[in-house]
């Protein structure tokens, strides 16, 4: 029976592995990521009721959570280098000459050339094919020994497949995080109140070096190897031969690498990528050109900081460069204060810029920007614009970090010493009052078509509105008194503030904009309580035993809960009939089961929220942005650019009458 279990345990272990190899590798998942998830458990149980069978390259080692006490120094075998950049293709035709000069006499180069990551570098060492240390590139001789945070990430295998594998290698690549678990872990981040990550580079920096072993498996990093180290044990010819070779080991290559016989090819590659790089689920700033040949490589050295064989190709940057004109602040609805830079209007990328986010004001004293400097800003993601440095310093005053709230003069604080995000404490604060109602009046939340930013802020200012439960005391009246409402626009909010009160508890937890408090999380707390009065007196150890529910959410939780105006609020909304609320879901198997379906286009059938709902009873996960990970996109009429990013990701695309049918 003993030798029984111990095959049983090889033989998950196994099928796992290969599922982490057709998935990153192969990039052709054979099963979902809740299937997957299943076998994990599976092998966990079997191991932690077996311990004589546990391994240290078992893929349950994944799984963070302990707390890291700070991390070591480790030295890399051979040192990682820096790229010199390009910036024109008559560039890279210079450093073409000159790797052709430096070679004297050969007739022929070929060049790999790979996308640019915008991650962070690692190392990572293997021992007879097993993953030893993961590090940092620090400062290029030693760098930060991260090793449980990277074996947190599915795409680093634990072990190298195949017999030929080398009995030493460093391999090297780049962690970082795809553009949509960006989006989802900021907009969690959002909903929570926290100080938002500027793009997906600083998001997987400070993912590789939290103590948190636990969040950073949550953060759902990735890797791309594409360089070596040192190797023993192993003979490689060339960059595309170890390319070739990381993929027999298990290890993942990207897949739009080209090995190119002449420099044309190369700036077609080039050209082409920097046309379509907005057409890929992460972020590239770039390409990486390599000479090919490793004896080539040798022949052409290494100046102090970087290889002469190598350079990047750095994009034309969507990018200008203005003059601050002030600093405003902003509060959001839970009190959080951002200071955004007014700028001397510019055009950037075909979009006139008036302001650009400086985030939080450690942000600002790491700029060292002022008013009156010029500086230079960034579309990032061609979207969202932000303060990249300081130019050319004209400025005099340095900016303070307020200590009353521009908007309702309440004291304004640092909750954690640990924190960056400066917070004003009175709950009463207009702005935050406002920000609030906007929330609780959105499509995910009660769904109060016609209450948007204008009309709240005239309600706020006429005094008709102070607090969530006066919505429901509105009447026609008092919205005639609003610019540009007639009768019949009153009407309709008054019919969808209606409408609103049967909305089920799970939506007006999420209204309620309590920290830490996102949508999904809204979902499994009105599940588990199922009357706004049970989730109102719930304990710490109630709220402890839901699996979902981390030590953050039930703080929040508890503290919102414990205020007296939070009591009368909910009585005051139950008193003007909300139905407060949830129909306990019993999930049923079907076609949805453990898929994530993302919607775009309007339905004829169904609102977004209903359909949404539809798919999490039926045991699904509705997913706003469309990633490697969607199993299925229903498309509507007048569909956007999820259409197109599904489309090109090979996500089953599905129309709505095929919903249906699943559904049934």
């Amino acid at each position: 029976m003993h030798s029984r279990t111990g095959e049983t345990i090889r033989k998950l272990r196994d099928q796992i592995r290969r599922h982490d190899y057709l998935y990153y590798v192969q990039d052709q998942p054979q099963i979902s990521d809740k299937e997957y998830d299943l076998l994990i458990t599976r092998l966990k149980k079997l191991e932690s009721e077996n311990p004589e069978f546990i391994l240290a390259d078992s893929p349950t080692s994944r799984v963070g959570g302990g707390i890291l006490k700070g991390f070591a120094t480790v030295k890399h075998k051979r040192k990682m280098l820096s790229l010199d950049n390009t910036y024109s293709i008559e560039e890279v035709k210079d450093w073409a000459e000159r790797v052709r000069k430096g070679l004297g006499t050969l007739k022929r180069v070929e060049y790999v050339v790979e996308h640019k990551i915008d991650g962070v570098s690692a190392n990572i060492t293997y021992k007879s094919g097993k993953f030893s240390v993961g590090a940092t590139r620090g400062d290029g001789d030693s760098g930060e020994d991260v090793t449980a945070n990277i074996k947190t990430i599915r795409a680093v295998p634990l072990a190298l497949m195949g017999k030929d594998v080398p009995d030493f290698i460093e391999v090297r690549g780049e962690v970082y995080m795809d553009r949509a678990d960006f989006n989802i872990l900021n907009k969690e981040r959002e909903s929570e109140g926290q100080v938002l990550f500027v793009n997906p580079r600083n998001a997987a920096s400070g993912s590789l070096k939290l103590l948190d072993t636990g969040i950073v498996a949550k953060r759902r990093l990735s890797f791309f190897a594409h360089s070596v180290g040192d190797y023993q044990g192993q003979e490689i010819s060339g960059q595309w031969e170890y390319l070739e070779k990381l993929k027999d080991w298990g290890v993942r290559v990207n897949k739009y690498s080209r090995l190119c016989k002449s420099l044309d090819e190369v700036i077609e590659a080039c050209l082409k990528w920097q046309e379509k790089r907005d057409t890929l689920s992460y972020e590239i700033d770039g390409m990486v050109i390599k000479v090919n040949s490793f004896s080539q490589q040798d022949a052409l050295g290494s100046t102090q900081k970087s290889p002469r064989w190598a350079t990047s190709y750095k994009f034309p940057a969507r990018q200008a460069t203005t003059v601050v004109r002030d600093i405003s602040l902003q509060v959001g609805r839970t009190g959080v204060i951002t200071p955004v830079a007014v700028l001397e209007p510019v055009e950037c990328s075909g979009v006139v810029i008036k302001h650009a986010t400086l985030h939080n004001f450690d942000e600002i004293r790491r700029l060292d920007v002022k008013i009156g400097d010029r500086i230079l800003i960034e579309r990032a993601g061609d979207v969202i614009p932000k303060v990249v440095k300081v130019v050319e310093t004209k400025g005099e005053k340095r900016f303070s970090i307020p200590k009353d709230c521009p908007v309702c003069g309440g004291k304004v604080v640092k909750e954690k010493e640990e924190d960056v995000a400066y917070r004003c404490i009175n709950s009463s604060c207009s702005a935050q009052l406002e920000r609030g109602l906007e929330h609780f009046a959105s499509r995910l939340a009660m769904d109060i078509e016609g209450m948007g930013e204008s009309a709240v802020k005239q309600l706020i200012g006429l005094k008709l509105v102070r607090n969530f439960a006066d919505i429901y005391k509105l009447e026609e009246e008092d919205l005639i008194k609003l610019e540009l409402f007639k009768e019949k626009k009153a009407r309709n909010l008054i019919s969808a503030i209606e409408k609103s009160k049967a909305q089920p508890l799970s939506r007006l937890i999420y209204a309620f904009g309590i920290r830490h408090v996102g949508e999904k999380a809204a979902f499994v707390l009105a599940q588990k309580f199922g009357s706004i009065e049970r989730l109102a007196q719930a304990s710490r150890q109630e709220l402890g035993e839901i699996y979902e529910v981390g030590p953050a959410i039930a703080e929040s939780v508890l503290d919102y809960f414990s205020l007296p105006q939070t009591r009368k609020l909910i009585d005051e909304l139950k008193g003007v009939g909300l139905s407060c609320k949830e129909k306990i879901v019993k999930f049923k198997a079907g076609p949805f089961s453990g898929k994530t379906v993302v919607f775009t286009g309007e339905l004829k059938s169904y609102g977004r929220p209903e359909a949404e709902a539809l798919v999490r009873t039926l045991g699904g996960k509705a997913s706003s942005s469309v990633s490697k990970n969607t199993d299925f996109l229903v498309a509507g009429d007048s569909v956007g650019s999820k259409y197109e990013l599904a489309r090109k990701l090979g996500v089953r695309i599905i129309d709505e009458k095929t919903f249906q049918e699943m559904l049934r």
